[in-house]
C-alpha cells in the first residue's frame, strides 16, 4: 500500500533527491555551504554520483560538472595545502576558493535558464 493509496501525500522534500534539475539545484548549494561546512560537500557528491545517468537532458551535463568540480577543486586545494609552506599556497588557496564559487555559480545561472553546462569536462570554468 502506498502513501497515496492512504490518502497521504509525498513530503515535497523527496523530489529533492530525485534526479533532475531539483536534485542538481541542491548539490549546487551543497557544494557552497561546503566551503564553510566541509560535510556537505561529500553529500553532494554522493547525490551526484547516485543521480547521474538518471536524469536525461540538459542536467546530464550539470551532473557531470559537479562532479568535476569537486574533483578538481579537492586536487587544487591539496596542491594548495602543500604549497603553503612555502607561502604560495595561503594565495593559491584563495585563487581555489574564486574559482570553486564561480564555476557553482555559472552552473547555477545555466540550469536556472534551463541549459546545459557548455563545456562539462573543462578544467576551468566550463563556459
Amino acid at each position: 500500500m502506498s502513501n497515496q493509496d492512504n490518502g497521504i501525500s509525498p513530503r515535497q522534500t523527496d523530489r529533492w533527491l530525485e534526479p533532475g534539475a531539483t536534485n542538481a539545484l541542491v548539490i549546487y548549494i551543497l557544494y557552497l555551504a561546503g566551503l564553510v561546512i566541509g560535510v556537505s560537500g561529500i553529500v553532494g557528491i554522493v547525490l551526484a554520483y547516485v543521480n547521474r545517468g538518471k536524469a536525461g537532458g540538459f542536467v546530464e551535463s550539470h551532473y557531470t560538472f559537479l562532479i568535476r568540480t569537486f574533483w578538481i577543486g579537492l586536487l587544487y586545494a591539496l596542491i594548495s595545502v602543500v604549497l603553503m609552506m612555502l607561502v604560495v599556497g595561503f594565495l593559491l588557496m584563495f585563487v581555489v576558493a574564486v574559482w570553486f564559487i564561480a564555476r557553482c555559480v555559472l552552473g547555477l545561472q545555466a540550469l536556472q535558464r534551463g541549459e546545459p553546462v557548455k563545456n562539462p569536462q573543462s578544467w576551468l570554468l566550463g563556459s
